[in-house]
């Protein structure tokens, strides 16, 4: 990847949540394919995403991870951080999104009603989707260009 074509991203794990194998892993293999990854850890507030994004208003994502199933609270703020502007790039969320073993469809429409913008289940897809939301922002921008 050459300099015009640096990638940012912000990583971390959601508030309540200290799980912090898979947050490496996936760091790692962002920055393998070439992307810059400001890797915020376990346990971060909504404010800590905001205030990344401050520092790097070119980042592509915030990407929040949660294995403990909280993530519902743990994003209660996004929706004032995403009207305030803080947050203006796509959100996405992946990991075990709910508590206990039976799983609520309600509970993905829950979080995008907070603000986010992609669910994942499958953290092998991050780099194709991260991919898919840059060609949309092309597209979108070309549009904005010729009209």
């Amino acid at each position: 990847m050459s300099p015009s074509e640096r990638r940012v991203v912000i990583l971390g794990v959601a508030a309540s949540d200290s799980h912090a194998v898979a947050n490496h892993l996936i760091a790692h293999a962002l920055r393998g394919v070439g992307f810059e990854v400001e890797n915020l850890g376990t346990c971060t507030p909504v404010e800590e995403f905001a205030d990344a994004c401050d520092r790097h208003p070119d980042a592509e994502a915030v990407i929040i991870g949660s294995l403990n199933g909280h993530v519902h609270e743990d994003l209660r703020d996004l929706p004032a951080a995403r009207e305030a502007g803080r947050i203006t790039c796509p959100v996405i969320v992946g990991g075990n999104l709910s508590v206990g073993s039976k799983k609520d469809p309600r509970d993905l429409e829950r979080l995008h009603e907070l603000g986010v913008d992609r669910i994942l289940s499958d953290p092998g897809q991050l780099v194709a989707l991260l991919d898919e939301l840059r060609a949309a922002r092309t597209a979108e921008r070309q549009l904005l260009v010729a009209s």
